[in-house]
Order: C-alpha cells, then structure tokens, then sequence
C-alpha cells in the first residue's frame, strides 16, 4: 500500500508499508511495535484506566450492588486492555467501544480516547460519525444510568464537551502530522529540483564549452588541414609556396595552442577570461586579414556606421558566424572567394551573412565534426536571433543571420 493509494495515511500508520491487514494475509508477519508506540500505548491504557477509576467512585457504579459494580469493573478492564488493538482496528473498536458506552460508565474513558485515535488517523466523515454515535449513546447512559449527583442536562453538556474535546485535539495533531508531511515531502521534492537544476547547469557548461572549443579551434585547425593537404597534393610546388604554406602551418598551431591554453585557463580558474579579451564585431577586421594571409580571397563589406556601438554579446556571436563561415569556406570551397557582409543599426538588428562560389576541381578531402552549424544557431538563438544557411544558386553556399540589437 503507498501514499498515492490512500493519501490519507499518515506517517504512524505508514509503519508498515503494506497498510493494514487484509482477508488475505492473516498469515503475514507484521512489524514490531517501536519504543514510542510502546510507551504511547501505555499511556492511553493507563489514562483511560484513570478515567475508569473515577468514573467508579460516581453514583453511576458506586451506588449499585456489589455485582454490579464489579462486573462494571471487569467490562471496564477489558474496553482499556482493547486499547491495544486500536493501531489495527481504529474504527471497528471506535464503534464497539461507542456502543458499550450506552451502559457502561466505566468504559466511557477507553470509548474517548478510542475517539481520539480515529480522528488521528482517519478522515472527517468516519470521525463525524462516531462522535456523533458517541453523543448518542453517551445520553442514553445518562438516562439509564444517571448520576444522582448531577443533573442530566449537566450531564449531557459534559459528555458532548467530552466528545468535542476528543475529536478536536485527534484533528489537531492529525493536521499537525500531515503538515510535517507536506513540508517533508517538499523539502524532499526541492532537493529533486535542486540536482536538476545543477545538472541542467553542468550541461549547458559542456555545450557551451564544447562550442567555444569547436569555435576557436576549428578556424585555426582547418587553416593546418588545408595548408598541409596542398602541400601533400603538390609535392612538386615551388620552394616559396612551400616556405609559405609551413609558415602559415605553424603560426596557426602556434595560435591554436594559444587558444587552447586560453580555454584551459578559464576552465581551471571561474572567472578568470586567461588575460585575453573576446573578439567581438570590433576585431572582424583581423579575421579577415588573417584569413587572406593564409592565401584565401575574402572580401569585407560592412554596411554598419559605428562597429564599436554593437553590444558585445550581439558582436562576438557575429564574429563566430562569420569565423565558422570562412572556415567553411576555406575547408570545402577552396580557391573561390568569400564574401563577408554586415549590416545593421539600433533597433533594425545586426545581419551577418557569409557566401562563398562554387569550388572549381576536385576539393582535398577535409575532416570536419558536423557540428558548426548546428552550434551556430544554437549561438543565435540563445542571442534571440535567427540562422539560416544553404546552397546558393550557382552552387556555391551562403549562410546568414539575424541578430537583435537593441534601440
């Protein structure tokens, strides 16, 4: 038995996570009572044998013969002794209990706190209807078996205060346990999401980290590929075009070096950007220019009045775009010229858009993972913009975005 099928349940009646005993399990063993059920016990048996005691120096009992008294006594004994079984049978002792009470004063206490433990542990309507039987037969003693000392409307207010009493102070701690309950299981569910939310956290940190890689390494491994592919398609290329293909070779490992160092440096120390500043729209130029060093045709046109005005954020994911477009450029569509243009202002937004022409011949095989476009626009879309890219129609391939930029 769980929570979701009777969420009435609290945690005393829990104990046992199969719930109650059932037709069919008469031969399951059961749980042992705990220290506190024990002492808890004992202290219903020895109150409601307390309020026996009393209720046998009254003129209810007291003034009736000696067998009367006594058997008085006996059936008292035996309602708090059923006091034991109130954890298995809550209700069923609750009505029997009820019931005695309509002749027997001295069961009275044991029927009360019988009372007390279904308004604990069982909902409203099972509880209204015992404290109403109770009531009942509660005047019924009073009129088979008055008190000559007190009148019987005194009588009556008190049973019904008794009764109140008991049902009230059981709904009380009921709804104290169930508010234990509630904040448990919420502390419980707010440590769930709290993991869930680190979790998310730590893989958005890889993607991001996995793209900036991707980002700043790409460009300066495919200038390696590319230069070491011509070399190896043209072994017989003259001395000055060799001399000039390795140094392009080591100055973009010596640069991609720089760059991983510099990722490495911020993994290592949060916070800390490894003492070189972001490219951002501003540093566009340089791309460019590094690009035609390495013997690529790229032409420059930007059409925005104050580069120095874009937002930062908004000017280094348009510096990866275009970064991620020459790269491409240069890795499939080698030879042919790419044409980078910006354009743009407050409140219209920033366009970047990368074209290349159709790659004339047989293009080197170069390995690539797949996966700068698909960061692209995951970079323009974290930024609030669009990307789009594809073939052009004289076979070439452009690729461009919209990014916002604010008034």
């Amino acid at each position: 038995m769980t929570r979701t099928e009777h969420p009435w349940l609290l945690p005393s009646e829990m104990v046992d996570p199969r719930g109650p005993e059932l037709p069919g399990d008469r031969g399951r063993p059961r749980p042992r009572r705990t220290v506190r059920d024990w002492v808890t016990d004992t202290l219903v048996f020895l109150l409601a044998a307390g309020f026996g005691m009393i209720a046998t120096d009254t003129g209810q009992v007291a003034g009736n013969a000696d067998g009367v008294v006594f058997l008085d006594v006996m059936l008292g004994a035996l309602a708090c002794c059923a006091l034991w079984t109130r954890r298995r049978w809550p209700v069923g002792l609750a009505v029997v209990l009820a019931l005695g009470m309509a002749v027997e004063p001295v069961a009275s206490g044991a029927a009360m706190v019988s009372l007390f433990s279904v308004a604990v542990h069982r909902p409203f309507r099972p509880v209204a209807a015992i404290g109403l039987l109770s009531i009942v037969t509660g005047t019924v003693q009073t009129v088979l078996r008055p008190d000559p000392t007190t009148s019987f409307l005194t009588s009556l207010i008190a049973t019904v205060l008794l009764v109140l009493l008991a049902v009230g102070w059981g709904l009380l701690v009921r709804a104290r346990r169930q508010l234990v309950v509630a904040l448990r299981e919420r502390a419980v569910r707010a440590e769930a999401e709290a993991d869930l939310r680190a979790e998310q956290a730590q893989r958005l940190a890889r993607e991001s980290i996995a793209r900036e890689m991707h980002d700043v390494l790409a460009h300066r491994l495919s200038l390696l590929s590319v230069h070491a592919g011509a070399l190896e398609f043209r072994p017989d290329a003259p001395a000055p075009e060799v001399a000039r293909a390795a140094g392009v070779i080591r100055d973009s490992a010596h640069e991609a070096l720089q760059d991983l160092r510099m990722i490495i440096g911020v993994l290592r120390a949060p916070g800390d950007d490894g003492n070189r500043p972001q490219p951002t729209l501003v540093t566009l130029d340089e791309l460019v220019a590094e690009s035609r060093a390495a013997g690529m045709k790229v032409t420059l046109d930007s059409g925005v009045a104050d580069v120095a005005a874009v937002p930062a954020a908004t000017g280094r994911t348009a510096y990866r775009i275009a970064q991620e477009g020459l790269t491409n450029a240069r890795k499939h569509a080698p030879g042919t010229e790419a044409t980078v243009v910006v354009s743009g202002g407050p409140g219209d937004g920033l366009t970047v858009e990368v074209r290349n022409a159709a790659p004339a011949g047989e293009v080197p095989r170069v390995p690539g993972s797949g996966q700068g476009l698909i960061g692209l626009t995951e970079r323009a879309a974290l930024a609030g913009g669009r990307f789009d890219h594809g073939p052009t129609g004289d076979g070439g391939f452009a690729l461009r975005a919209w990014l916002p930029w604010a008034a």
